[in-house]
């Protein structure tokens, strides 16, 4: 089979896990909550989509689940998130506007996977 093939299937294998947030910032106590947040995606490979918006790539649906799991163990009291993963091959087909202008898709850069 030649590579079109698997660089195809791939594009459904791999996944994107995004978490989206709306955290409460009101009192110091809660910016505190909301950075904590933040910092645990980050260290967990997240990359910064939009402001409340982050994601990540993961090569198969068991890493997906990891880093789902990993979340949902950070999660803050309060405030509003939604995790949803997506094919490689959907996060592909987004489009981004910066204003009115069609921003071209730059996915964040892929991490290695060693194992």
């Amino acid at each position: 089979m030649d590579n079109d093939y698997f660089s195809k299937l791939n594009q459904y294998r791999s996944m994107w896990v995004m978490v989206f947030f709306d955290l409460p910032t009101e009192t110091k106590k809660d910016r505190r909550i909301a950075s904590k947040f933040r910092k645990a995606l980050l260290v967990d490979g997240f990359a910064m989509f939009q402001f409340s918006i982050y994601t990540r790539f993961c090569p198969s649906k068991e890493n997906v689940a990891v880093h789902i799991k990993r979340v949902k163990s950070q999660l803050p009291p309060q405030g509003k998130i939604c995790i949803i993963n997506i094919t490689d091959r959907q996060f592909g087909l987004m489009e981004l506007f910066n204003g009115t202008k069609p921003q071209k898709n730059q996915r964040p850069s892929q991490q290695l996977e060693l194992f």
